[in-house]
């Protein structure tokens, strides 16, 4: 939809388009290019993000997961590092 043709005369007479408002050198609100330019830069801004977002689905790698640092104990089934030598809660070896 074309709203480039949309505007307020300050004047108080009537013209039926903007180029007759401007060749009379009457003074004009054109909301409607206003309005265009902000639909336009909608849509561009929409399509450049769902660009960015297929972009980085295929460069950003999901991070490796973490080698686990704790263990149970096979006694007291509480963690504990896994250089542990001994349960510190239960003193069992491990």
């Amino acid at each position: 939809m074309n709203f480039s043709n949309l505007f307020i005369n300050l004047s108080g007479t009537s013209y039926p388009t903007i180029e007759a408002a401007k060749t009379a050198g009457k003074a004009t609100l054109n909301y409607g290019l206003f309005l265009n330019a902000v639909v336009n830069f909608l849509i561009i801004a929409f399509a450049i993000f769902l660009l960015l977002r297929i972009v980085n689905r295929w460069l950003v790698k999901p991070a490796p997961a973490a080698a686990p640092t704790t263990k149970d104990c096979p006694q007291c089934a509480m963690p504990i590092p896994v250089i542990a030598k001994k349960c510190g809660h239960c003193t069992s070896a491990v």
